[in-house]
């Protein structure tokens, strides 16, 4: 079976006025499986959320292909890219980006909506992902009435709302207490084995790490497998 991201001769180059030019991906070759969850460490600068925002189409590669699913970003424009990334691929980041003015429901919701799906379903499958991290009773809450691990777990579950294939993470227990991260770390594990989702994320967290299929390091550009004990602290 073919892998569900397959990426192929990876390149990121940026213009620097110091150097010229910054290579920041030199040559990646990455394939994920459904249902795998994949761990990438390497020290800060090392071109991290570089490649998570190159195989969630926010940005394009110098050089190089990516597929999701089957389907090659570079066939896609624009229109066509966001279109796949709404469809296809959940963000979470360090930092959550929640809405402010609106509860969590809504914040969770809105991926759906901007989808196109009824508002009955919308919060019906909204409302079922909160439960699943532990959100439920909290559905009501405003952002600002939220914990910093709720809020994390608030959106979690508006990357997980959509059924994407894919789920990109960047250091998501970055700013959570032990307790809180591993209920975080609980929520991509039971994402990749039970509905596999296939996940990729970046962590500095040596026991999240450990949680993955796999734990690769990102250094001078390349990607190569890690002990997880090789994750920083």
């Amino acid at each position: 079976m073919s892998a569900l991201v397959e990426v192929r001769g990876l390149r990121r180059r940026f213009r620097s006025g110091d150097v010229g030019w910054l290579d920041v991906l030199c040559g990646v070759d990455l394939d994920v499986a459904r249902g795998e969850m994949v761990a990438v460490v390497g020290a800060s600068g090392s071109g991290k959320s570089t490649l998570l925002h190159l195989l969630g189409g926010l940005d394009r590669a110098t050089e190089g292909a990516i597929a999701l699913d089957g389907v090659a970003f570079g066939a896609l424009d624009g229109d066509g890219l966001a279109a796949l990334r709404a469809r296809a691929v959940g963000f979470v980041f360090q930092f959550h980006h929640l809405l402010r003015e609106f509860s969590a429901l809504e914040n969770v919701m809105m991926p759906l909506r901007i989808l196109g799906w009824e508002l009955p379903r919308a919060r019906s499958r909204a409302e079922e992902v909160l439960a699943m991290v532990g959100l439920g009773e909290r559905r009501t809450h405003r952002p600002a009435a939220l914990s910093g691990g709720e809020q994390q777990r608030c959106a979690l579950a508006r990357a997980l709302v959509h059924h994407p294939a894919v789920v990109l993470a960047d250091e998501p227990t970055g700013n959570l207490d032990h307790g809180t991260g591993a209920m975080v770390a609980d929520v991509f594990v039971r994402l990749a084995r039970e509905l596999s989702t296939a996940v990729v994320l970046v962590t500095h967290n040596r026991q999240l790490a450990g949680r993955a299929d796999r734990v690769l390091a990102l250094e001078d550009g390349l990607l190569r497998p890690a002990a997880t004990a090789e994750a920083p602290a």
